[in-house]
């Protein structure tokens, strides 16, 4: 996978050309770019980008893909992705279109992402049945 495949999603297409030109995308924008991105590239090409953003320094930059590394953060839904980018001034997605953030859409992720993705709706569901069954 590679920056090419990213660029298949015009958030990420846009993500990475503000970068490019060190335009300053938010502290969400840099979240997402990393979450999305450390499926398609190495480390050290998501530092060089994240580095790219005015005031995000390498240790910054690192910092931000080790935390979400550990964490295992999942590629944020389309409605998530609107939701940060309302607590910004950088438009994270391209448009209005409600297909414009989804990046299940035109992304291949590791199967294993998929997977997780299942597992947690699967636990969702089990949890609001289990609060339902009390309240009856």
């Amino acid at each position: 996978m590679s920056k090419e495949d990213l660029r298949n999603n015009d958030m990420m297409a846009r993500l990475m050309d503000a970068l490019e030109k060190h335009q300053d995308i938010g502290h969400y924008g840099r979240l997402v770019f990393t979450m999305i991105g450390r499926h398609f590239l190495d480390d050290d090409e998501l530092v060089e980008l994240l580095k790219c953003c005015p005031n995000f320094d390498e240790r910054q930059a690192r910092g931000l893909v080790q935390q979400v590394k550990q964490r295992d953060y999942n590629p944020p839904r389309p409605q998530k992705i609107r939701e940060w980018q309302r607590q910004q001034g950088f438009e994270i997605c391209p448009t209005n279109d409600p297909d414009g953030c989804n990046v299940y859409r035109n992304l291949k992720f590791p199967d294993g992402i998929y997977e997780n993705i299942n597992e947690y709706h699967e636990e969702k569901a089990e949890a609001e049945q289990e609060q339902q069954q009390m309240f009856q």
